[in-house]
């Protein structure tokens, strides 16, 4: 299935503090199509997270709009997952149990399916062994793992994923961004992630698409990665093709700083 499944259209946000209003982003414009996997680059400070609060419907902009799949977006919804920076996990809930938790929001009530279910988006993100350890025993890395499998659990067609894998330590990082590329490969008929970074590496690395930002979410640079899928971590990063789109990524973001 092909087609825009973001269009993001005059995107606006202030907020107001002691009669003072600061703009964090303004008159962003920005369509995204299905199946792809978009990489959003900025330095901190240049709306990427208002961004993703106002794709997901969780901030009401100040002006635009949002639409997904043709109709206007305004609030929370099932088909749009988010997988933001901080563990949301619940920490009296098993690994199993926190996976199993939209199927039960969703209205599932078969718990055999639930579990049938929540077992294998655990196996899927490299967790099996796992699924009776509560949040409190996994490291950073598997609490990462534990929230995206329970994200993909909701069945949304749109990913949002604000620098998910940001404190984590560089072997780990790999790992998990491995893990990703997998599973998006698994899914690129049917699911669209929108990857927010600022890592210049990890940008190249998963996108198809690299959309570079500037102050306010000014789009500084939109290129396609024409670079075959899959990738291997290793060998990509050291590519011709590679280094040449990081050095026009790293001239984008200078621009922006300037």
């Amino acid at each position: 299935m092909t087609g825009t499944v973001l269009e993001i259209e005059g995107l606006t946000k202030e907020f107001q503090r002691d009669d003072v209003a600061t703009v964090a982003l303004r008159d962003f414009n920005l369509s995204i199509e299905r199946g792809t996997f978009v990489t959003i680059l900025g330095r901190s400070g240049c709306g990427k997270s208002t961004m993703l609060n106002l794709l997901s419907g969780l901030s009401k902009p100040t002006a635009g709009q949002v639409l997904h799949n043709g109709e206007r977006h305004t609030r929370p919804t099932p088909e749009i997952g988010y997988l933001t920076q901080s563990d949301t996990l619940m920490p009296w809930r098993t690994v199993r149990r926190n996976v199993e938790m939209p199927l039960e929001v969703s209205g599932l009530r078969d718990k055999q399916k639930r579990r049938e279910v929540a077992e294998d988006l655990i196996k899927r993100v490299g967790l099996q062994g796992f699924e009776d350890s509560y949040p409190r025993e996994l490291s950073g890395g598997m609490r990462r793992r534990a929230s995206l499998a329970r994200m993909l659990a909701y069945g949304a067609d749109t990913v949002l994923m604000d620098e998910p894998f940001g404190a984590l330590d560089a072997q780990l990082r790999h790992e998990l961004q491995g893990e990703l590329m997998r599973l998006y490969q698994d899914d690129s008929d049917q699911r669209t992630v929108i990857f927010v970074t600022h890592d210049i590496d990890e940008a190249l690395l998963l996108g198809d698409r690299v959309v570079v930002l500037g102050p306010l979410g000014r789009i500084l640079l939109d290129t396609e990665v024409d670079i075959p899928r899959p990738r291997d971590i290793d060998t990509t990063t050291v590519s011709d093709r590679f280094i040449e789109l990081h050095r026009q990524l790293a001239d984008a973001l200078k621009e922006g700083a300037a």
